[in-house]
């Protein structure tokens, strides 16, 4: 397995407050590689201040990355358009401007949790549509937007819109790679990265874990090297690719209810096949039993802002270990 950089993406540590230099001084100090910012600094705007934070990184050796793009051009409950298309110019200039090949692009998600929104196709069809009008400014500009594997759609339904988009693997069209949000959307990890691994062009790095109760399942995140998420084959995979991925750490607290005995919200997954469901049912007895012998449990997202700093140290120190860095 050929190595990898290991670096942070802003928001783990986002209790902190740290100022942009702040948070580059912090992995410099803690031996990341480098910092993702999901969600551009508010100083963005400024091109003083962009040219500062590029030099600096250089001058330190740490690898940037962008984000703040959006890929979903309607309002998630009304299905209103929105004019997502200035504001994704707006980073994607910012980037270009950074030196940053990739922009994070996010819009939300958890629609299938409510029972109004609406339905998952109208909104993947927006989306392709919305992707395809955009790319010539994307290719410009020479970056990607990296739509992330969050709550918004599946590695199945990615692959959908990019494919009515029109684009292609290596074009201005990419993903963001979340490795704990797959089981947050009913999927096993190592499979669906394989599904989207042409795709991949940036990572958010996170462990975790799935419980089985009553209601169905609960997903949650994990400190790195004590979840359910095969990280070491999922960093097999990427190092495959023909390009750079940088691993960066986004981690968290939380967990996320998925009612899988409920027939209506299991039926919003209409990909799920019964070989990955049983894949995660697995993941899910292993889960109970490294629970039920203490040696994994949920953190509160609302103890996060005093675990975050030593945790992520920790998930630097494994993920390294693990992805062979150099």
């Amino acid at each position: 397995m050929k190595p990898f950089k290991v670096g942070i993406d802003a928001y783990s540590l986002k209790p902190l407050a740290l100022d942009p230099f702040e948070l580059l001084d912090w992995a410099l100090l803690n031996d990341a590689r480098g910092v993702q910012f999901s969600e551009p600094p508010a100083q963005a705007e400024d091109r003083g201040f962009l040219a500062e934070l590029r030099d600096y990184a250089r001058q330190n050796g740490l690898y940037l990355e962008w984000g703040g793009g959006q890929h979903i051009p309607c309002d998630l409950a009304t299905g209103a358009p929105r004019d997502i298309a200035a504001a994704n110019r707006r980073v994607a200039e910012q980037a270009a401007f950074l030196g940053v090949k990739t922009i994070r692009s996010c819009s939300g998600g958890l629609m299938r949790w409510k029972d109004d929104s609406l339905p998952t196709e109208d909104l993947l069809e927006a989306t392709a549509r919305g992707l395809s009008a955009q790319v010539p400014v994307y290719r410009d500009l020479g970056v990607v937007l990296a739509v992330e594997t969050h709550f918004e759609f599946t590695t199945f339904e990615l692959l959908r819109a990019f494919e009515m988009s029109g684009a292609e693997p290596g074009g201005p069209i990419g993903i963001c790679l979340d490795t704990m949000n797959l089981l947050t959307m009913l999927e096993e990890p190592v499979a669906a990265t394989r599904r989207v691994l042409p795709w991949v062009v940036t990572t958010h790095v996170k462990d975790g874990g799935l419980l089985l109760g009553p209601d169905g399942l609960t997903s949650f995140t994990a400190e790195a090297g004590k979840g359910l998420v095969d990280l070491a084959r999922i960093f097999e995979v990427l190092s495959s690719l023909p390009r750079e991925i940088r691993l960066s750490i986004e981690d968290h607290g939380g967990s996320f209810s998925l009612p899988i005995f409920n027939p209506a919200f299991l039926g919003k997954f209409p990909d799920l096949n019964v070989s990955e469901l049983a894949d995660l049912l697995k993941i899910a007895v292993r889960t109970g039993e490294l629970v039920q012998a203490k040696e994994l449990a949920v953190l509160d997202r609302a103890r996060w802002p005093e675990a975050c700093q030593a945790r992520v140290r920790r998930d630097l120190k494994a993920v390294r270990k693990i992805a062979g860095e150099t």
